[in-house]
């Protein structure tokens, strides 16, 4: 069902694009030499926009801790959690028999094993780098040829990113629109700029900027994915790429608006950001408690999984004031 589900979303998204435009058919900007390549950061970058943490960004960031409240912004993964077709999770404890064999030695010990059959692009994710290209060309222009195996990526796995300790920014936009907001709602500069301004921030390079939209409460206990959602659109994402940030997060599974701006460049803000401008994607975002709390800055912390090879990661933020 999960498959059928992650089609359903993008025959929602995209409307007739079929009939508008065969997918296999690159569109004129491709045909003509790209112009999102070589990185401002290096033809041989890999890292992209974290090139933008600093020391200095870290120290200055852990500054903004003055309670020592955390929040916690990734949700829990398990076998009802919606994601994209034909993604999934499955966990089995393993022991034997029932786990109530003899104990081992004098001190009786026992215990438990597990093993995880997942996705790792479900729940709380980050995009890493090697998730979206453009026409088989990915971060840097580097072709699909040079860094996907069946066995994990060459280049651009997420286990090769640095730990992410910087400042964190929430833009509450059910204060700019609705709670929850709209599906379909873009978020673009001026409405970028509105909720800065409303939380008393200046987005800066090296910034993490996390939208709430009340949409992942409101879909709460759902067991498959909303084909509509509020989100980022285009031009907010170029925007926020140029401030420098090094990465965007949500509370929806796809952080850009759907439908899309345009139904014939499917996922165009995953094309922006990650292919374009080596900016990472955080999506399910657990905002809700920190929401509540208050929009505007805070310490954001984030050590991604070592799972060497892997496209995406599931992870848990940590907010903290």
């Amino acid at each position: 069902m999960k498959r059928v589900l992650g089609l359903s979303v993008v025959a929602v998204a995209m409307g007739a694009v079929a009939c508008a435009q065969s997918p296999s058919k690159p569109t004129p900007e491709l045909i003509a030499a790209p112009s999102w390549y070589p990185s401002k950061y290096g033809s041989e970058d890999r890292l992209g926009a974290l090139n933008n943490l600093t020391d200095e960004k870290t120290a200055q960031a852990a500054k903004l801790i003055t309670r020592g409240k955390s929040f916690s912004l990734g949700m829990v993964t398990g076998r009802d959690t919606p994601a994209y077709g034909p993604r999934e999770y499955d966990v089995m404890v393993l022991q034997l028999s029932d786990g109530s064999g003899t104990p081992l030695g004098a001190n009786q010990a026992t215990g438990n094993d597990d093993y995880v059959d997942t996705f790792v692009g479900i729940g709380s994710q980050i995009d890493g780098l090697g998730h979206m290209g453009i026409n088989h060309q990915y971060y840097n222009g580097v072709p699909v040829a040079d860094f996907v195996t069946t066995a994990g990526l060459t280049q651009f796995g997420t286990h090769t990113l640095p730990p992410i300790a910087t400042r964190g920014i929430l833009l509450d936009m059910t204060k700019s629109f609705s709670s929850p907001v709209a599906d379909g709602t873009a978020f673009n500069e001026a409405e970028i700029d509105a909720a800065a301004e409303r939380a008393g921030v200046t987005i800066e390079a090296g910034d993490v900027v996390i939208f709430h939209t009340g949409k992942m409460k409101a879909t709460e206990g759902e067991t498959t994915l909303s084909p509509t959602s509020p989100g980022l659109g285009v031009e907010g994402a170029q925007y926020l790429s140029d401030l420098g940030v090094v990465a965007i997060g949500a509370d929806t599974w796809a952080l850009e608006v759907i439908p899309f701006e345009n139904e014939i460049r499917p996922f165009d803000v995953h094309l922006t950001l990650l292919a374009k401008n080596g900016v990472y994607i955080l999506e399910n975002m657990a905002t809700d408690a920190l929401a509540a709390d208050g929009e505007g800055a805070f310490f954001f912390s984030l050590g991604v999984p070592k799972l060497e090879g892997t496209v995406q990661a599931i992870i848990n933020p940590v907010a903290i004031r």
